[in-house]
C-alpha cells in the first residue's frame, strides 16, 4: 500500500472537481465518497445535482479555513494525498477503503481523533485500486494541525495495514529515493506515445552524462549532445549554483519547455552533489591525454570487468563509506554500459541500470575518492565507444556483464544487511535484468567454446577435469555435470597453453568470490580465467589447442589482448 502526500494547493473546490470528473485519459470510473470527517459530507457522486453537491461539499472543508480572518489563512491550505494498493492486491471494499482513509488521516495528524482538534476531509475513490483524501489544514478550533512528517507517518501506517489485511507487504523507503512522476505526468506521456514521463526520461539522460565525466564543462557538453535544453543559474560573483534541464518538446499549455531542476530529477543528481563526484577525478578530464584509456570498446569492457572485480571485494570488506562510494559508483557503470551495448543487450543492460539506480543511493554518506576506479572505468566505456554484438567486443560484453552481475548482487546482500528494503530490492531487480542480458551477450561465445571443448582429445579432457577435481574438490562434480564445462575444459587448454598452471589459477578463481549465486559455475570461471590469464574473450581468434600433443609439449601462442597483469609461467 503505498501512500503519495502532494505539494498543498490552494483551491479544494478545483481538486474535487478533478477527482469527480472523468480525468485526463477518461480513467476515472465512478468516483464517489467512501469516508468524510463526520460522515455526512454530501457525496456529489450519488447526487442528482453534482455541481450543486461538490460545491456544497467544497464550502463544508473549506469552512474552518473561511472562518480565519484573511491574514491568518495559511496561503496553501489544501492537503491531499492518495493511497495505492500494489500491482496484484485484491480489489478492497468501499468500507475497506474507508477505515484505511480513517487510519491515515488520525496518522498523519490530520485528523488524530480521542477529542483532539482535527480538520475536515473527504476521501473519494474512482478507481479499483487507490483513494484520494483531500483537507484543509486548519483545525476546527482554528489552530494548525501537526502533519509534520506525515509522509513517513503515513507509510508506517500503512505497513501495519498490509499486514493486517494481508497485503503486499510494500518496501518501506528512506527518503533517498528519486521523486515519483505524478499521475498528470503519466497521463501525459500517454497522450503523446511516450514510454517514459519527460521527468524519467531526463533522469536517465541525466545520469548518462554524469557516467564517468570529471568537470563541469565536460557534463554540460554531454547534456548538449543528447539534445537536452539547459539553464544554468548563476550568482552575481559569476559561480555557478545549479542547473535545469527540459526535453526540447515538452511543453506546457504556453508552448514553453518544462524544466527539471537535477535535485527534482534525483537527490544526487543536484550540481553539489554532482561535484563531490568530480572533486576526487583526475585534474585533465580528455581522455586523449590521459595514459592508458583504451582504445576500443572490448579494452573498455576488459578493464571495468577488471574494476567490478575488486569492487566486490571492497563490498564483502570495507567500510559502510567505501562501500557507498563503490555501490554509487558501480550505477554509473551500468549507465555507461547501457549507453554503449549493442541492440540484443541494450534493453535490459537499460532494465539494469534503472533498476540500479534506487540502490546507488541510502542514508550511508560515500566516502570521497573510493569508486575512483570504477567512475574510470565507466569513463572508459564511454570512450571506447559503442560495442558491436560480436566478435571480442561481444565477448567482452559477456564478461563485463558477468563480472557486473556479481557487484550487484553483493550490493543487494550489503543492503540487506543493513535494513535498506527498498535499495535491496532494486539492486536484485537488476541483478535479474543483468542475467536477462548476459543469456544474449554469451550465446554466441560460449558456444565457440563449447565446440572447442568437444573437440579435445579424450586424453586432454580428462586432464582438465584432473585439474578441476585438484584446484576445486567440492565443486568438481557439480561443475562437471553442468552444460558449461566443455567451455571451461576449452578455458583450461588456453590457459595452460599460455603458459599457466590450470589448477593454480583455478583455484585463485574460485578462491576470491563466491558462487553460490551463479547460475552457471563453469561459465563464471570461464570468464575469471580469460580476463586473469589475458586470454581473448572471442576464442575465436585463439589457436586451437594440438588434442594430440603430450602434456608439456609446445603449443600454439594465443594472440595477447595486451592487458596482461599477471606474469606468465615460465617454461
Amino acid at each position: 500500500m503505498i501512500p503519495s502526500i502532494n505539494d498543498p494547493g490552494d483551491d479544494t473546490a478545483g481538486l474535487l472537481y478533478y477527482l469527480y470528473g472523468p480525468g485526463r485519459a477518461e480513467e476515472h470510473v465512478d468516483p464517489h465518497l467512501v469516508a468524510s470527517f463526520d460522515g455526512m459530507a454530501p457525496d456529489p457522486g450519488r447526487s442528482a445535482d453534482f455541481h450543486h453537491a461538490l460545491k456544497d461539499l467544497a464550502n463544508l472543508i473549506d469552512q474552518p479555513v473561511e472562518a480565519l480572518p484573511p491574514r491568518s489563512r495559511p496561503a496553501l491550505p489544501v492537503w491531499h494525498t492518495s493511497v495505492r494498493a500494489a500491482p496484484g492486491d485484491r480489489t478492497l471494499s468501499d468500507d475497506e477503503w474507508a477505515d484505511i482513509a480513517r487510519r491515515v488521516v488520525a496518522a498523519t495528524g490530520i485528523d488524530p481523533g480521542n477529542g483532539e482538534p482535527g480538520c475536515r476531509w473527504a476521501a473519494v475513490r474512482h478507481a479499483d485500486d487507490h483513494i484520494h483524501i483531500v483537507a484543509t489544514l486548519v483545525c476546527e478550533n482554528g489552530s494548525r494541525p501537526d502533519d509534520f512528517r506525515s509522509g513517513k507517518r503515513a507509510q508506517a501506517e500503512c505497513r501495519l495495514i498490509e499486514k493486517e489485511l494481508g497485503l503486499t507487504l510494500v518496501n518501506a523507503g528512506d527518503g533517498t529515493a528519486a521523486k515519483r512522476p505524478t499521475s498528470a505526468e503519466h497521463h501525459k506521456a500517454e497522450r503523446q506515445g511516450r514510454e517514459q514521463t519527460a521527468r524519467e526520461e531526463l533522469r536517465e539522460t541525466v545520469r548518462r552524462a554524469v557516467a564517468g565525466a570529471q568537470g563541469e564543462a565536460e557534463f554540460f557538453d554531454r547534456l548538449a549532445a543528447a539534445g537536452l535544453l539547459i539553464r544554468k543559474r548563476v550568482a552575481p560573483s559569476g559561480d555557478l549554483l545549479g542547473y535545469t534541464v527540459a526535453l526540447v518538446d515538452d511543453r506546457n499549455e504556453d508552448d514553453e519547455p518544462i524544466y527539471f531542476a537535477g535535485s527534482t530529477l534525483a537527490p544526487d543528481l543536484s550540481l553539489p552533489r554532482i561535484r563531490e563526484r568530480w572533486s576526487a577525478a583526475q585534474k585533465d578530464p580528455t581522455p586523449e591525454n590521459r595514459a592508458g584509456t583504451p582504445s576500443g570498446p572490448a579494452q573498455a569492457r576488459r578493464r571495468a570487468a577488471a574494476a567490478a572485480w575488486q569492487a566486490v571485494l571492497i563490498i564483502n570488506h570495507g567500510t559502510d563509506q567505501q562501500i557507498a562510494a563503490h555501490i554509487a559508483a558501480a550505477g554509473e557503470v551500468l549507465d555507461a554500459l547501457a549507453k554503449t551495448s549493442a541492440a540484443h543487450t541494450r534493453k535490459q543492460l537499460r532494465d539494469a541500470a534503472r533498476a540500479f539506480e534506487r540502490a546507488s543511493r541510502s542514508h550511508v554518506q560515500a566516502e570521497r575518492g573510493h569508486g575512483r576506479t570504477l567512475r574510470q572505468a565507466a569513463r572508459d566505456l564511454v570512450y571506447g565507444g559503442p560495442a558491436l554484438g560480436r566478435g571480442e567486443d561481444g565477448a567482452t560484453t559477456a564478461m563485463v556483464i558477468d563480472m557486473v552481475a556479481f557487484l550487484v548482487i553483493a550490493a543487494a546482500h550489503w543492503h540487506g544487511r543493513k535494513n535498506h528494503a527498498q535499495q535491496a530490492a532494486a539492486a536484485r531487480q537488476a541483478a535479474e535484468h543483468l542475467r536477462v542480458a548476459y543469456q544474449s551477450a554469451a550465446h554466441h561465445p560460449m558456444a565457440v567454446l563449447r565446440h572447442r571443448g568437444l573437440r579435445l582429445s579424450q586424453p586432454l579432457q580428462r586432464r582438465q577435469a584432473a585439474h578441476l577435481r585438484q584446484a576445486v574438490p567440492d565443486l568438481a562434480e557439480q561443475i562437471l555435470a553442468e552444460p558449461g564445462w566443455h567451455a571451461l575444459a576449452a578455458t583450461l587448454a588456453d590457459v595452460e597453453a599460455a603458459g599457466h598452471e590450470p589448477a593454480t589459477l583455478l583455484a585463485e578463481a574460485v578462491g576470491r568470490r563466491e558462487l553460490d549465486t551463479a547460475d552457471s559455475v563453469s561459465d563464471v570461471l570461464v570468464w575469471r580465467l580469460r580476463r586473469m590469464a589475458d586470454l581473448p574473450a572471442d576464442a575465436s581468434t585463439v589457436p586451437e589447442v594440438d588434442a594430440t600433443a603430450p602434456q608439456g609439449a609446445e603449443r600454439p601462442k594465443r594472440p595477447s589482448t595486451g592487458h596482461s597483469s599477471r606474469p606468465r609461467k615460465p617454461k
